[in-house]
């Protein structure tokens, strides 16, 4: 088996699919959830304004209506959250995306000046943090007010990773890669366009280039810049396509240096860092 393969089954990717029943996977898969673990009555998701917490976003929403209107639990509900570093630049879009997905429940947590604390904590200790960790650390922050958002109303923290994310490992450790449950996982980014689209969904939130947006000395960087390759190689990747060999090897590259970011802390019992 070449490494390609293993990766393309390692995350369940697939040449083809069919979005709408894709949806109707994806929102299944969360009301089963919730039918199961019962103590739970709701679903939290930071809202960024880009394609990948918009579908989710809107997975979600589905799933707690469905769901709400199955079982009469009128305690079920999708909470979406704003999480900006002071003002977004693209608050425009996140606002977009927001009347989109029509959440039971909007909360803003402005991580600014958590970031900032942390950065001044650190920086008395002796620690000065370069931008590039910094980013990290306003990554770290949202997903810790996730978590105590989650913690005050019996919830579930919601990801957006997806294949085209993980083969990358393009997230941060115990940030966005630090959730509960990960809906759209095992879809490319291609695919997330055509599920959108089916959902009518407005295009520029899944036309516009994407981007982490966390360090300030590159605003707005976009994903692909930063990888070295674009999401239409690594999509053709993960549906099997024959790449140019240089190609290939940045994607497999990223792949084999994350690993550890795609499995539970190391224990002695581990040797996959080995190879």
């Amino acid at each position: 088996m070449t490494l390609q393969h293993e990766i393309i089954r390692t995350l369940g990717a697939k040449p083809h699919i069919d979005p709408d029943a894709e949806i109707r996977r994806s929102v299944d898969f969360l009301k089963d959830y919730l039918k199961t673990y019962s103590f739970l009555n709701t679903l939290v998701l930071g809202i960024s304004g880009g394609q990948d917490s918009t579908l989710t976003g809107k997975l979600c929403q589905m799933a707690i209506s469905e769901l709400r209107e199955e079982t009469g639990n009128s305690a079920l509900q999708f909470i979406a959250v704003r999480l900006p570093f002071g003002v977004q630049a693209d608050e425009q879009d996140c606002q977009d995306a927001i009347d989109f997905i029509k959440p039971d429940r909007v909360l803003t947590v402005n991580i600014k000046g958590a970031v900032l604390a942390s950065e001044q904590a650190l920086r008395e200790a002796g620690i000065e943090l370069s931008d590039f960790v910094r980013g990290n650390e306003k990554a770290r922050e949202r997903m810790k007010a996730q978590y105590s958002i989650a913690g005050m109303t019996k919830g579930v923290v919601v990801g957006t990773d997806h294949a085209a994310e993980a083969v990358t490992g393009f997230f941060t450790k115990y940030g966005d890669g630090g959730t509960d449950i990960n809906p759209i996982y095992r879809l490319n980014k291609r695919q997330g366009k055509q599920l959108l689209a089916v959902l009518g969904c407005p295009e520029h939130l899944y036309k516009k280039a994407p981007t982490a947006d966390l360090e300030d000395d590159r605003p707005s960087l976009p994903d692909e810049a930063a990888l070295g390759v674009t999401y239409a190689n690594i999509d053709d990747y993960l549906e099997g396509k024959k790449l140019d060999d240089s190609i290939a090897k940045i994607i497999e590259g990223w792949y084999t240096r994350t690993e550890h970011k795609r499995r539970p802390p190391i224990t002695v019992f581990d040797d996959f860092w080995k190879k």
